[in-house]
């Protein structure tokens, strides 16, 4: 009995934190869009920190867009939210929002 609530509350406390670090990396990037290059795959996005990615600063810098319909979707001074994650070595955006 004993080795059996051990182990499930080992268990919930594994899932627990889990499902905590998933949630705090899940929150989308507030950015701009400076630059938007569809021949080349890639937009400009001044953006906060990507802590996901090891970024605790702002910065701008250009990304490959994961769908090249995201670009499509957007134009240069657009307000955006975004995630980003590194695909084959480079920073990728993976979806992205316009915001208001």
């Amino acid at each position: 009995m004993k080795k059996t609530t051990i182990a499930m509350v080992l268990s919930y406390a594994l899932l627990t934190t889990a499902a905590t670090g998933a949630f705090a990396q899940s929150g989308l990037v507030d950015g701009q869009v400076t630059k938007v290059d569809a021949s080349a795959g890639k937009l400009t996005i001044k953006h906060g920190p990507l802590k996901k990615l090891g970024m605790d600063e702002g910065m701008t810098m250009v990304f490959r867009a994961q769908d090249p319909a995201m670009l499509k979707a957007v134009k240069v001074g657009d307000k955006i939210k975004f995630d980003a994650d590194k695909v084959n070595g480079q920073f990728t955006v993976t979806k992205i929002e316009k915001t208001k």
